[in-house]
Formats: structure tokens, C-alpha cells, sequence
């Protein structure tokens, strides 16, 4: 079974909110899942996979403003700051540091929730104590 991890991170790129969703599944789920818990912010940023026009909907009437990429297949082109756009590796950085931790990298735990619990614990101890 494949797991695709979904994470919301502060500025220092420090994991806030994860959620877990099945590897085929589309970010939009994802992207459902984490909308309604997502922190008082000015920006979101976050890369194709999250590009629609429902969910820049949701972030703006959240008064968040999105700084995420248009997809290729987009027929009207959607603005981003591209220089905003580069601060988007501490949040590859973060999934780095995560799975360093074997037991995350090589998905030792099957179910989700085992899975989600050792993603937790990893971040945890990384960044928070």
C-alpha cells in the first residue's frame, strides 16, 4: 500500500498539521483534509499538486494568499510569486529530515495510522524537542 504524507509547516518549515492519505489519491484530498486546519496565515505556499481553483477560493477567503504554481494543463494562466515560490524548499528539506528515520522512509508500518504515528513521533524529536 502506498501513503502519501500531506503536512502544513510554519515559516522555520517546522511540520504543524499531517495528514496521510492513499499514494493514488489526488492532492486535492489532501488538500480538503488540511483546509479547515490550516493556522492564521498571509501566504500558503505549495506545488502543482494543489493547484485548483476551489481551494485558491478557500485560501482567499481565508485571507491567506497563495503562492502555488499553475498546473501545465491549466488553460487560463494563474500568477505566482516565483521568488516566494523558492522559500517552498524547507518544506522539502522538512520531508527530507523525516525520512531520514528508516522505519518513514522505508513505509516499515502499513497501516496508516501506525504510519502517521511514527511520522509524528519523527517530527517531534526533530523539531520540537
Amino acid at each position: 500500500m502506498n501513503l502519501k504524507l500531506h503536512a502544513v509547516t510554519d515559516r522555520d518549515g517546522r511540520p504543524v498539521r499531517l495528514f496521510v492519505t492513499a499514494g493514488q489519491v489526488s492532492d486535492y484530498k489532501g488538500a480538503l483534509a488540511l483546509q479547515s486546519q490550516l493556522p492564521q496565515a498571509d501566504w500558503l505556499i505549495a506545488d502543482r499538486g494543489y493547484d485548483a481553483d476551489w481551494f485558491r477560493n478557500a485560501l482567499s477567503d481565508s485571507k491567506i494568499r497563495a503562492c502555488i504554481p499553475p498546473r501545465t494543463s491549466r488553460t487560463a494562466p494563474v500568477k505566482h510569486d516565483k521568488r516566494r515560490y523558492r522559500r517552498r524548499h524547507r518544506i522539502e528539506i522538512m520531508f527530507g529530515r523525516i525520512k531520514d528515520w528508516r522505519r518513514i522512509a522505508t513505509h516499515h508500518d502499513r497501516c496508516p495510522k501506525v504510519f502517521l504515528s511514527a511520522i509524528a513521533l519523527a517530527a517531534t524529536v526533530i523539531y520540537w524537542l
